[in-house]
């Protein structure tokens, strides 16, 4: 049973990966035009005239700039799956096909979390080359790819209830962009009001900013941000299976 369930999985992230493969180029090239203009606008021009406890500002920005771009690009790659969904309608390939249901969700889950770190680790390499110091570790990378986890199952679960595309975008535009300028990822949530930090801080972007930018500084682990998170990626997979269960009953 189980070797048959990782058989199920691998074939739907082989697929996934295929897919990559052919288009690795255009993929890493695009990836880099954000953060390139991030380091550039945040880290090298209004980043010079901003002090921070420890380090550069640069140092303080990337850490918030891997977990922004790890939600964006795990989110959004699992954007095909709502086409196949909605528009050409083949999806239902996958849920007349002999494999484990859950298999499906896992398979498109991991192949947005590669998205993530394969588009993380072209950050990790122009923050090198502007001149930025992280302190990796393999706790670092757990965190990055539990991050992307989340937000890969959280696209899985929209894709399996929205109707539209139009619908699709504006979770981008109502609940990813807010996230990605509130939650720690360019400032320090301690400046904002009490009420609207204590509401940020229940999110999980808020935390994977904490814990990135703590390990990235060779600070100490925060469990409750950890446990915080590992609850996130439970909650958001059991919302997604049942989502794509739905559908194949």
């Amino acid at each position: 049973m189980m070797r048959q369930a990782l058989w199920d999985i691998g074939t739907v992230f082989w697929r996934d990966w295929i897919v990559l493969k052919k288009r690795m180029g255009k993929f890493i090239l695009s990836r880099m035009v954000a953060p390139l203009l991030y380091m550039v606008a945040f880290g090298w021009g209004l980043g010079r005239s901003i002090q921070v406890e420890s380090g550069t500002y640069l140092d303080f920005l990337v850490p918030g700039i891997l977990a922004l771009n790890s939600m964006n690009i795990s989110f959004n790659s699992i954007t095909p799956v709502h086409a196949e969904r909605v528009y050409h309608k083949s999806l239902e390939e996958y849920i007349i096909a002999p494999l484990w249901p859950d298999a499906f969700v896992i398979g498109k889950v991991l192949a947005a979390v590669l998205r993530g770190l394969i588009s993380s680790a072209i950050i990790v390499v122009l923050a090198w080359c502007f001149g930025a110091s992280l302190s990796l570790s393999p706790i670092f990378l757990l965190v990055l790819a539990l991050n992307c986890v989340i937000f890969a199952e959280i696209g899985f679960w929209a894709a399996m209830k929205i109707s539209t595309y139009e619908e699709m975008a504006q979770v981008n535009t109502y609940i990813l962009l807010p996230m990605s300028f509130l939650c720690g990822t360019f400032f320090k949530t301690t400046a904002l009001p009490d009420l609207v930090r204590a509401f940020i801080e229940l999110l999980p972007l808020t935390h994977a900013s904490y814990l990135l930018r703590a390990l990235a500084g060779g600070q100490s682990l925060s469990w409750l941000s950890l446990l915080v998170m590992a609850a996130y990626s439970i909650f958001c997979f059991w919302l997604g299976r049942r989502a794509f269960r739905q559908l194949t009953n």
